[in-house]
This record gives structure tokens, sequence and C-alpha cells, in this order.
């Protein structure tokens, strides 16, 4: 917490969860601080719960142990008075009240449920305590102004008590409301007035009524929320949580409360299609075939068509034209009949016969080459799968003219309709889905009845295809198998490159709306709700109850208003929400809602006039992977993109380096990354990184998703598997490595080779032919026969150029395996075609050599080559201990493969080097070694013949330590520098600090 006092001085002070306390000089008076910076910090030994300012510009704080006390942080620091607050037992939080030692309160929230309260004059024993929680209070907020205190717990319920001035008197405080809502743990609460404010792990910020009941509740973090703020002055509520993000909410009116209702129409005849033309306009065609228009603002039907025109099971599609107060209508009928007419001259219609048979499909796409205010592209599919394009053209006062522009045969099946379609800009090409969840590209320069160029057969399942958009050159497709699809074109093809589900539960996705300030949102159904989401905040901005997405509705979105209609019960209903400013504003974009798993470092990226920036991975228990940027300038992480397709937690991820797609510059990064984590799968895309000095990232990234991998998939064919012990689904790849040195003319084809620790016990091989977009698995061994928690390829060229593909795996037990693949390798490269027409599994042969380097299980663990052509192998376990040998790699006395042998020169361990798991280790230099623990220790080692000295140690503020991995770069004047990154329940880049090591060239350490 930072606070002032009513001292009127520029000073903040700060305080936390750590035992330490820092202040910090402010230059001049006034409500805000104009600069920060240059302060003390002090080591105090115990947590601070609470700091504040007290009489004479001093501290008072309250410190873990229950203690208060007053502090003199000028000069070098020291204690004026303290007292122990006794008879509580354990705190988990506290607040402070009074300014003078006389008048200074302490109330504190207990493990028991409890919220004791003590004067600091007389705290010996609690003045009085506050009872009701069933579980430990997390949270504590004071109004002295209104003698009111506010407790949260993890029992899921807040509590108000009225306590008046805490320390004066002898009350024990009223329970004034109980209030239950949250689904998990409530974490942090504010009094907003008379009435409490609360954060929880379930992700809600909840905001409470008299009654006790919930009264408003925010969302839009990813994970479980911490902290929370509250500006008194103007209402506006911080949020943060697990995500890494915090959010700004706007109050709410109590007018703007109760929200937009959904209102009944009364259609003149039972409604078939309903329509929106704008905000203001509804366009009903009834069953019998009758259209009609409802005026919002004259709140009544006028006829449009009479029902003889159209007859029963017409189709109706409309097209605003685009400055101008008009639509075109075009009304199909069951008998293959056409009616186009604006929507201001009905009478004017032009009337043409299709087909033989009934119109399935009629939709308006925008065109290039046509002006938008006068003229659109109309798509009408008949019997036999056939599909005609029209070009229309408004002639105000006169029949529309028509001019047939092509026809196109679409696939066989059995609903063989379009559904969407849009035009290619500049490219002349036409792409359209169908009801069979299909997407066709088709060519508009011929006129003769026309096959399709390319077909995705199926992309969207059997459900269909609901919208194609053209965005930014990509194009993005929509359907009800509840995903997005983001695609391309290359050689007149249509190949996909990602998919994308946008959120949990979103069963069908209907369209997509990429807005004008960046934001993505997708148009849906959840269950029975019609629901508009919001990529940018992730939250549901509208949620309309109207009974599923198997009805007629239509939505437009205006800068006055957001309109939905449809149909429910035999008449038209209206959904009407006057447009508001934003309620929340994005001011740090969260990566996960979970634990981050595992980080890589993808490389760095030059952008003109801007400094450079990393590009990294992240892998998460929320089950996506994310890419994003650090700025060292800024000191933000911005997500460029977010991988979805993983059906349980990304545990481990891994790239191979090289040339992406073609047409890529040399200017930018290219990576295949492959991720892996539970249920056995494993995801794998191609990253071009480039710079783009006019986002605001500095960096475009485009990901391809190129193949996938899951176990019990193949599971059913495999041969003689009833010999075998069944696949265990819950497998977890518990650690990747791409095999170095395969990109080479020994191999026939262009493989990668990819090692995977398991969790069942096996160590196992795959193999990636980027070009057939297939990766399958070559070879696997359950040596270890219990979780295998590492794995590290590396490659080994004596001075003939003769290579050795060696891997090292290590296991919970603590030993350390090392294996010969160098004919796994070679024989799964010769026989790709069989491997990818029919799985074989061989297996591994028995490692090489198998040391016992740790008594528990091996959390880190890394590889580096010496300048000797040695190999010196670091290892961290659960014990908190670290064990290095130096390995050299040898052939036996006969020339085949097999006898290659390793021989260990040297071990070296050091014992509890850290307190608690190591779970990140490198060797930065022959004699330099850099370890992280769960401890929240980063040291530096020095390697000494038989020994390891640590050089120095900093402390990190990333809980619960994942992974560590590091980089080197060379700064100007040719100083070489190492970096690192730290993930865990949240993402550090320590700063840089200088280190000189004895016997090696000058380096800086990431701290």
């Amino acid at each position: 917490p930072i606070k002032r006092g009513d001292t009127g001085g520029a000073s903040a002070c700060s305080g936390g969860g750590a035992a330490g306390l820092a202040n910090r000089q402010g230059a001049g008076g006034g409500p805000r601080l104009a600069v920060c910076g240059g302060g003390a910090a002090r080591h105090l030994g115990m947590r601070v719960w609470e700091v504040r300012w007290a009489a004479g510009r001093r501290l008072a704080l309250a410190l873990g142990s229950g203690t208060v006390a007053l502090y003199e942080w000028r000069g070098g620091g020291r204690w004026l008075r303290q007292a122990s607050c006794g008879g509580a037992g354990a705190l988990r939080c506290a607040v402070l009240a009074g300014v003078s030692w006389a008048r200074l309160a302490l109330a504190a929230g207990t493990a028991m449920g409890a919220v004791v309260v003590w004067r600091a004059a007389a705290a010996k024993s609690p003045q009085y305590q506050l009872r009701g929680h069933q579980g430990a209070v997390l949270a504590l907020c004071y109004a002295a102004s209104r003698g009111l205190l506010a407790s949260a717990s993890e029992d899921r319920s807040v509590r108000l008590w009225a306590v008046g001035e805490l320390g004066i008197g002898d009350g024990t405080g009223a329970c004034l409301l109980v209030c239950y809502g949250h689904g998990g743990r409530v974490a942090a609460v504010v009094l907003r007035g008379p009435l409490p404010v609360s954060a929880g792990e379930d992700g809600a910020c909840l905001e409470w009524g008299g009654g006790g009941g919930v009264r408003r509740a925010r969302r839009g973090h990813r994970g479980a929320l911490r902290a929370l703020a509250l500006r008194p002055a103007g209402g506006r509520l911080a949020t943060g949580g697990d995500d890494g993000g915090v959010r700004l909410w706007q109050p709410r009116r109590a007018a703007a409360d109760a929200g937009p209702g959904v209102a009944a129409l009364g259609a003149p005849e039972r409604p078939r299609t309903v329509l929106l033309v704008g905000p203001r306009r509804v366009l009903a065609l009834g069953e019998a075939g009758g259209l009609a228009i409802f005026e919002v603002a004259q709140g009544r039907w006028t006829p449009v068509l009479h029902p003889s025109a159209s007859g029963p099971r017409a189709v109706l599609a409309a097209a605003p034209l685009h400055g101008r107060d008009e639509t075109l209508c075009a009304v199909a009928s069951g008998n293959g009949r056409l009616l186009l007419f604006a929507l201001s001259h009905p009478g004017a219609a032009a009337k043409l016969k299709l087909f033989d048979g009934a119109v399935h499909g009629l939709s308006w796409a925008p065109r290039p080459g046509l002006p938008s205010d006068t003229a659109a592209a109309l798509l009408a599919s008949g019997p036999d799968g056939e599909m005609l394009w029209l070009d229309v053209t408004h002639r105000p006062g006169q029949a529309p003219w028509v001019q047939l522009m092509g026809r196109y045969l679409l696939p066989p099946c059995k609903q063989r309709w379009h559904t969407c379609a849009t035009f290619l800009p500049q490219e002349e090409l036409l792409v359209c889905g169908d009801r069979r969840g299909s997407l066709l590209l088709f060519s508009c320069k011929a006129l003769p009845l026309e096959s399709s160029l390319s077909v995705l057969f199926g992309l969207h399942g059997k459900t269909g295809v609901t919208s194609v958009t053209i965005h930014r050159g990509c194009i993005y497709s929509t359907g009800r198998d509840g995903v997005y699809r983001q695609l391309r074109l290359r050689d007149r093809q249509l190949e996909v490159l990602q998919k994308h589900r946008p959120c949990k539960g979103l069963q069908w996705i209907e369209e997509l709306h990429f807005t004008s300030d960046g934001d993505l949102l997708v148009l849906g159904f959840h269950a029975d709700n019609f629901v508009v989401w919001s990529s940018r905040t992730r939250e549901n901005i509208h949620c309309i109850p109207c009974g599923g997405g198997h009805r007629s509705w239509s939505y437009c979105s205006s800068p006055l208003a957001k309109v939905f209609a449809f149909v429910k019960s035999g008449d038209v209903m209206l959904y009407h929400c006057e447009a508001k400013p934003c309620e929340q504003q994005v001011l740090l974009p969260s990566l996960h809602g979970r634990e981050i798993t595992c980080v890589r470092r993808l490389g760095a990226v030059e952008v003109p006039g801007r400094a450079t920036v990393n590009v990294f991975v992240t892998g998460s228990e929320d089950t996506t992977a994310c890419v994003l940027v650090l700025s060292e300038n800024s000191r933000a992480a911005v997500p460029l993109a977010r991988l979805s397709d993983h059906i349980s937690s990304v545990r481990t991820l891994a790239f191979a380096m090289g040339p992406g797609a073609e047409g890529f510059g040399d200017e930018g990064l290219s990576a295949l990354l492959f991720s892996a984590g539970g249920r056995a799968q494993i995801e794998c895309y191609r990253l071009l990184c480039a710079g783009d000095a006019a986002s605001e990232s500095a960096v475009a990234c485009q990901v391809i998703h190129v193949a996938s991998h899951r176990l019990d998939k193949y599971w059913e064919k495999k041969k003689n598997r009833h010999k075998l012990v069944k696949m265990d689904p819950e497998t977890r790849y518990m650690s990747l490595s791409v095999v170095p040195g395969t990109s080479t003319k020994q191999l026939p084809t262009p493989w990668k080779f990819l090692a995977a620790a398991c969790s069942d016990g096996s160590v196992r091989i795959f193999g990636l032919l980027e070009a057939a977009q297939k990766l399958v698995l070559v070879a696997e061994s359950f040596h270890h026969q219990r979780c295998v928690l590492k794995v590290e390829a590396f490659l080994h060229t004596w001075a003939g150029g003769e290579r050795r593909h060696l891997l090292c795996s290590a296991a919970t037990d603590g030993s350390i395996a090392f294996w010969n693949i160098t004919s796994t390798i070679m024989n799964a490269a010769d026989a790709f075609v069989a491997l990818l027409t029919e799985p074989v599994y061989p297996a591994l042969d028995a490692p090489l050599v198998t040391i016992m380097a740790h008594s528990y299980g091996v959390n880190s663990l890394h590889i580096r080559e010496t300048p000797e052509g040695r190999y010196l192998v670091a290892s961290g376990s659960d014990d908190g201990s670290i064990h290095v040998c130096l390995l050299e790699v040898a052939l036996g006395r006969g020339e085949a493969i097999a006898e290659t042998c390793l021989q260990v020169l040297e071990r070296v361990s050091r014992p509890c080097a850290h307190a608690a798991h190591v779970t990140g280790i490198r060797v930065l230099q022959p004699d330099l070694l850099l370890s992280a623990s769960v401890d929240q220790r980063l040291t530096l080692w020095k390697l000494c013949p038989g020994e390891l000295v640590p050089l120095s140690t900093t402390f990190f503020h990333v809980p619960d330590l994942a992974e560590l991995d590091c980089w080197e770069v060379v700064e100007a004047g040719g100083e070489l520098c190492y970096y690192c990154v730290l993930c865990g329940q949240g993402l550090e880049i320590p700063s840089p600090c200088q280190e000189n090591v004895p016997s090696s060239p000058p380096c800086v350490v990431c701290r």
C-alpha cells in the first residue's frame, strides 16, 4: 500500500508482503506526487502488513508478527516505539487507524476467521474481536469518517461492521451486512460510501447493495483478482489479478443499471425472416410471403409487399447503400422467381426467373469496382448446387438494373447452397461458404458454369459456414462449430493459417466485427443467449436471451445504438441499447489467467526509429500460449497472438529456427514453435515476426498452424496393441527439445525431429514434415520406468564432419540418461512415406550411460559445448542441489554408429545450493553457471575444479518459479551481456548488472 497522511508533505511510503520498506521523496505539495525516486530502502526483518504516516512525519507500521510500531525513517532509520499485540494467533491482514501513539489502533484478520482490534497503548490483549467468518480473513478496509470496517474471507463472504473509531471506547462492533455471491475466496475489499466492493478469485469484482445482494458484477480478467483500489472522488475502480492485467472501471449511473429490455413489436403476420435496416427500421417477411417494415420512431408496421408477390417459402436479403438513405431488397420465392427493388419504391421492381426450383440461398456482397452508394453484388443459390452472381444497380424511381456476371457450381452435398460470400480486392476472386461447412474459391472472370478453384471441404463441420470477412489481407471464416479461422490465399489456393476459439461456451459464431480502435467483436450464441464478445476486454458486451440461434435474427451496431431483432413465439422481438461510453479501460493487457509454466525467447526485432524489442512465447495452465513483445523502454508486455488449440495446460515450448514461408524477408524472425502439455497433445506453428513501426507493439506477427499430434488418436492404429499397456489419456508432456542439425544434406527429406519427456515414463521422438503438415511418432522407450521430467538434445561433430545426434533425459528418481539417437533419425528419414501412411513405433536403443545425479527429481537441465569439444551438463533438483558433469564423446573400436560411447570426465555437486526446488539453470560460460529456484533467488556460480563457488545472489519477484530462459547480447563496445526471463506466478526480466568474473571476460548478469 501507498498512503499519505495529513501532514501535507510530499512523501510516499511503501511496504508489503516483503520484509522491507522504502520511502520516496516527491517534489511539490498538492494531491499528486510530481516526482518519485531517490528513496532509501529499509530491511525490517519481518512482514509489513500496513504502513501509514503518523504525527511528526514518522511511520506507523503493522508488522507480520502482530506488532504495532513507530519508525523514524530519516537518517539511518530507527525504531521509536513497539508494542506486540497478543492473543490472536496467526494474522493474514491488517489495517491501522490513528496518527498518534495514544490513538493508534490495529485491526487484523486472523487465520481462524476473526477480526481482532487492539490499541497500541494497551496491546497485551485485544480490545475486542469480531466473529462470524468461517474461514481466514484475507482483507480489511476501514473508513474512519463513517466508522465502518469491511472484511473479506476465504469462506467467499464479505461482512460490514459498525466499529466507530478504532481503539476508542469499549464497543464490540455490530455486523451490519453479510454478502455472499463470489464463487471463490475473496481477496480484496474496499468501501464505496457505506457499501463494500470486493474482488475474488473467481475473477469477479462485485458491488454490493444494502440488502447484501449483488448490485453490479464486473468481469473481464482472465484469472483470479488479487488487488482492488478505489478513487473516492470519482468512484472509479482499478482491479489487478493473476493474469498480470490492470483495468480501470468507470462508475455506472443508477438509471443505467436497469439496462435495456426486449420488446415485442406485434408483427402483422407470423414472421419467417427478420432484418434490421439501420438501428431504426425492421423488415419482417411473413410465412405467407408478405413483407412489412417497422419504424421505431413511429411505432407501427407498414406493408411493403403483398403475400401474393412472393408466396410462401420466400427468402429475404437487404443491402443498405452507403451514403444514401436507401436499401436494395431482394425477395426470392419457392418457385425460383426473384424480386429486386429499392425499399423506398417497392412498386418499381425488377422481376426475374432464376431457377426452375426454389431459391435456397440469397446474400449481398460488396464488390470492388462497384460504387457502394449505387450498386451491390447479389448471389443466389438454386437447385442442384447452381449459384448465380448478379450485379444490381439502383436507379431512383425506376426498377433496378440487373446484369448476370457469373455462374458457379457448388460441390455435391446434401445441403447444396451457399450461406455467405465476399469478393477479394484486386484478385478477381470470390470466396463463399456453404451449408455443408465448406469454404470455396471461384474466379470472377468466366461466365459459363464454373467449378471452384479451391475447396476446403467441411472446414466448419456439417452445420455450415456463417460468414466470410476480409481484414488486412487475411480471410476470416466463422461457423457453428464455435471457432473462427484465419486463412490466406497462396497460388490461388485457400490455406488455413490458424484456428481461434474465442471463449469457452460459445458454441456458435455468426460474424466478426473489426472495430476502428483495434478490437475484434465476436457475434454468436452461448446456449440460448445471443452474445457480443470483445476480444480486447475478454467479456460479453451484450448478452440477450433469445432462445438460441436456430431462428431468424439480425444485429445492427451504430454510433448511436446497438439493436438486435429476432423471431420468437410467432412475433418479432426488438432489443435496443443506446450507446454509452466504454465502462472499462485496459491499462495493462493480460497475459494469462493462471500460472505461466514455460517461457522461451524467440529473438530480437530491429524497428527503424524505435528501440530493439524482444519477442517471447509463454505457455500457461490456462491452456493457451501467447506470443508477446517486451520493450526495454516501456517495460510493458504487449500480446501479439494467442494460441488456443490446446485442450489442457501448456507445460513446455521448443523452437526450431530457420526460414519460413516464401516472400518473408531476412529482416524478421521465422521459427517453428512446438507447444505441448496435458492430454498428450503437441501443436506445431510457424511464427513469422517482422518490424511494424505503425503498430503499438512495433512488431507484426503471423501465425500459421502446421500440424498437431495426440497419442490417443493413434492408439487404435497400433499393431499388437493387445500386448501393450494402453496409453494413459492423462499423459503429460513435461519437456520438449528440438534435435539440432537435421536440416542438412545427410537427410533425404527436410525433416524436423523433436524429443519429448513424458509423464508415463517414456522418452519419445517425433518427426515433422512441414510440407505435408504431418507430425508423427517415430520411436519411444520406457527405460526410466517413472515420470521423465526433462530432455535435452545436442549434436556432436568430429573434425572429419562425422555427426552423432545425442539425447539427455532426466527423471523423478534423479537419474540422467544419455542416448545415441543417430540411427533412429536416419531410419525415420529414410522411411518417411511409411511413417506418414502407417504408424511404426520402434524402440530406442539402450542408453549409452546413466548417472545418478540427484536423490530427487531433476527439475532443470542444460547442456553447453566447451571449446575443447566436450559437454557440460548442469542439472537442478527438487532437493535444492546442483550437479555438473563434464562429458566426452568418443568412438569405440568398431566403426558402427552403435559403438559411440560417452565418458564422464568430471562431476561436481553442490548440495543445498538453494532452499527450494531448482527450476531454472543455464551454463553461461564453461566456468560460469546461473541458477534460479522457487526460493526466489537468482545465483551466479563459478565452476572451479571440484566445487561450485557462489559469486552473487539476488532476489526476484516471481513466486513459484517454473522456468528460466537466457540469451546473450553483444553490447556497444564489444561487451558480452547475459539477460534472462523468469516465469511462474508472473513474468519478469530482471535488470542487468555488471559482474567481473575472475579468469573470464566481463559479463552482465540478470538481476
